[in-house]
């Protein structure tokens, strides 16, 4: 455990024990912090111009070159995302509230930018450095937090976000040393650290040069991922259907033309759940 979660849950024991508050000073400026949010999601302009930046970097060159060459084959954001970015915003300033309070030290947010020479410049705004290493809040849900949050293993092998790369280059670009997630359970509020530490920055590192340098040259179109067998108690039903990786892109049905979401085909429930089937085996 790290010693910045003790030291939070002590302040959080103290606190509900009626022992401890929180300041003037750090309630106000988590008011800001969350005033200056809510002004960046509702007056930061169009969400779909595409630039590479820190916190896309670490994404599928195949959903970034979709975002750069067909954005109108993105599937539209529902209203929700909008509450879901502002909750993620308000947790980062509470947790950063809780930090103060129990007399935590750490450097807020900064913009850095990667050199990456002829490749460019690649900007964005890291959350804090806490102890000489870049660390991230982040907000997630039930079955993140106790799945891919679960350890930096499990993190590893299914960050479909980039979060990984992302924290990566931000340590870089600051000159810093690679930290981790501070994850909140938006379902409880349990929080834990998980630490990127043992991240191999130079293998990181060389695959945002090569992503970056496919985008800036305009390559031809390569699908990263393929379609999967569906298994229904532990037997192959000859169904194909979308990979989990590709169930979070935006551009999965301009990818995948086969694509249809229906009832599932093996399942024996009443109310059958819906799966994204590729109805025509393309060889992939």
């Amino acid at each position: 455990m790290h010693p910045v979660e003790l030291k939070v849950s002590l302040f959080l024991q103290n606190a509900l024990a009626g022992s401890t508050t929180i300041s003037e000073e750090v309630a106000d400026k988590v008011a800001s912090d969350v005033k200056s949010a809510m002004f960046k999601q509702f007056s930061g302009g169009p969400r779909d111009i595409f630039r590479l930046r820190m916190s896309n970097i670490g994404k599928p060159k195949c959903q970034l070159w979709f975002q750069k060459n067909d954005p109108d084959a993105k599937a539209p954001y529902p209203p929700s995302f909008l509450i879901n970015m502002i909750t993620g915003d308000i947790i980062e300033a509470v947790f950063k509230g809780l930090l103060r309070s129990a007399d935590v030290e750490f450097n807020d947010n900064d913009n850095v930018e990667l050199d990456l020479g002829d490749l460019g410049i690649i900007k964005g705004e890291y959350d804090m450095i806490l102890n000489g290493s870049v660390d991230d809040v982040k907000s997630a849900s039930d079955v993140s937090y106790n799945g891919r949050f679960e350890s930096f293993d499990k993190l590893e092998k299914s960050d479909d976000f980039g979060y990984i790369p992302q924290l990566v280059g931000y340590a870089i670009a600051a000159g810093k040393d690679v930290g981790g997630f501070w994850v909140v359970n938006k379902k409880d509020g349990a929080f834990k650290y998980v630490s990127v530490s043992s991240a191999n920055k130079e293998v990181i590192l060389q695959d945002i040069k090569e992503k970056v340098a496919y985008i800036n040259n305009d390559e031809p179109f390569e699908r990263c991922f393929t379609s999967v067998p569906e298994y229904y108690r532990k037997k192959a039903s000859g169904n194909l259907k979308l990979g989990k990786s590709c169930g979070w892109c935006n551009f999965k049905t301009k990818c995948w033309p086969q694509l249809k979401r229906i009832p599932s085909r093996v399942s024996q429930a009443k109310d059958k759940p819906l799966v994204d089937y590729i109805l025509i085996n393309d060889g992939k």
